[in-house]
């Protein structure tokens, strides 16, 4: 199995696991970090919303907590047959973790996905290096 099938396995089981009392709009994610591990991770709600966190932070906080420093690709899954993409919020702390050429798998089902690079979803954005 291919590195993308296998991230898009770990996405669509984490998308199981979404608690979304509120929304009903459950998210999946995987990240593959740069020593090869995949972790997955799920949007999670409150009721006040605010602290709602999503699935790709989730992913990408595990990762970093397990002592990760790179992540060289994140998929995303969303509505089935439908294209999700990460938010604003996320994208900011996808900006610390990844360069430019991180690859993001944006899911339609398990068979069809699209790949872009990190920088056509955020250009021109701030990071660590502007500090």
């Amino acid at each position: 199995m291919n590195i993308y099938k296998k991230m898009i396995k770990c996405a669509l089981e984490s998308q199981k696991k979404a608690y979304t009392p509120y929304s009903n709009f459950n998210v999946g994610a995987s990240v593959l970090t740069d020593s090869g591990k995949i972790y997955g991770g799920c949007n999670i709600e409150n009721a006040s919303y605010t602290p709602t966190v999503c699935a790709e932070r989730v992913a990408i906080f595990k990762a970093i907590y397990d002592g990760e420093k790179k992540i060289t690709k994140i998929a995303v899954v969303g509505k089935e047959n439908s294209l999700t993409y990460p938010c604003g919020v996320c994208r900011q702390v996808m900006k610390e973790f990844c360069t430019d050429d991180c690859e993001i798998i944006i899911i339609r089902n398990e068979q069809e996905y699209k790949i872009i690079k990190f920088s056509e979803i955020l250009p021109y954005s701030f990071g660590p290096k502007d500090l």
